[in-house]
């Protein structure tokens, strides 16, 4: 059996995390083709407000208190949440890798020093300090993707830390440096590639994580007011709660269950890379 199969194999004795998996591509490839699907603006007025939902068969989900059609900005809404989640675990990943394996190769004064800043990053509260960038940068998903990865950084760079550290004594790496291989070479085909299976299952929580940040600066008045977002939608919705619920509701349960998918999603790559868990 090859490696791949064996892969999937073990992947998909995890149910959710299949389900997540084909509900996540399904959601990113509605979201991507969302000019075509949808042809009014999610800031559209497309009908008279306050339409609940199933009451019109033009407007699935309802309208909101301005008439926008819900089921619109849910689409373009997840288009915001998938990329600001995907870019920013990427970044923050691509930071804590730099960062723990910097300090676990070279030791000493560098691991020092590189474990002090990422002590202070962690005593910082994350959202404030979020916040604290947008707010200089300017509300934009640009800011916000640089704020959340720039912040998230410090539980990829610890686990990288100390698989470098053990990794770093093994008796391959003692090999290579015997023989005198230069020690970018060893970083990259003996460090790295051993280290990286924690940083992979760590960047889907990231990206949960991102996700929640998102909504939470849109919901203060600190998204992108260019683009439609999750919660910037549960934010307006907020207004009419007691008349109209359904309007924070559907956006608020889609935050929900994406956030619920990228950790079940994490789950079964951790079952991949992790075999022992399977024992």
């Amino acid at each position: 059996m090859s490696a791949f199969k064996l892969s999937f194999n073990r992947f998909s004795r995890d149910r959710a995390a299949l389900l997540s998996l084909v509900g996540l591509g399904l959601a990113a490839i509605v979201a991507a083709f969302a000019p075509w699907l949808f042809r009014q603006d999610a800031f559209a007025m497309a009908g008279p407000p306050f339409l609940w939902p199933g009451t019109d068969a033009r407007f699935p989900l309802g309208t909101d208190m301005l008439g926008r059609d819900i089921l619109t900005g849910v689409i373009y809404g997840a288009r915001v949440s998938l990329l600001v989640g995907l870019i920013a675990a990427t970044l923050s990943t691509a930071v804590g890798i730099a960062v723990g394996i910097t300090a676990g190769y070279y030791g000493k004064w560098v691991d020092h020093v590189l474990m002090r800043l990422t002590e202070l990053f962690q005593t910082m509260p994350p959202l404030v300090f979020v916040v604290t960038i947008v707010a200089i940068l300017q509300p934009s998903i640009v800011s916000i993707v640089l704020a959340i990865g720039l912040t998230s950084w410090t539980q990829t760079a610890r686990l990288i830390r100390a698989e470098t550290l053990r990794i770093r004594e093994s008796e391959y790496v003692q090999a290579a440096y015997a023989m005198g291989i230069r020690p970018l070479s060893i970083v990259g085909r003996h460090i790295l590639l051993n280290a990286i299976s924690p940083a992979i299952v760590t960047g889907t929580l990231l990206a949960g994580g991102a996700i929640l940040t998102e909504a939470a600066l849109s919901f203060l008045g600190l998204g992108d007011p260019n683009v439609m977002s999750w919660g910037s939608m549960v934010g307006s919705g907020r207004q009419v709660l007691r008349t109209a619920w359904y309007i924070t509701a559907i956006p608020g349960l889609a935050i929900v269950l994406t956030v619920l998918a990228v950790t079940a999603l994490g789950n079964g790559l951790n079952r991949v890379l992790n075999p022992r868990i399977d024992r």
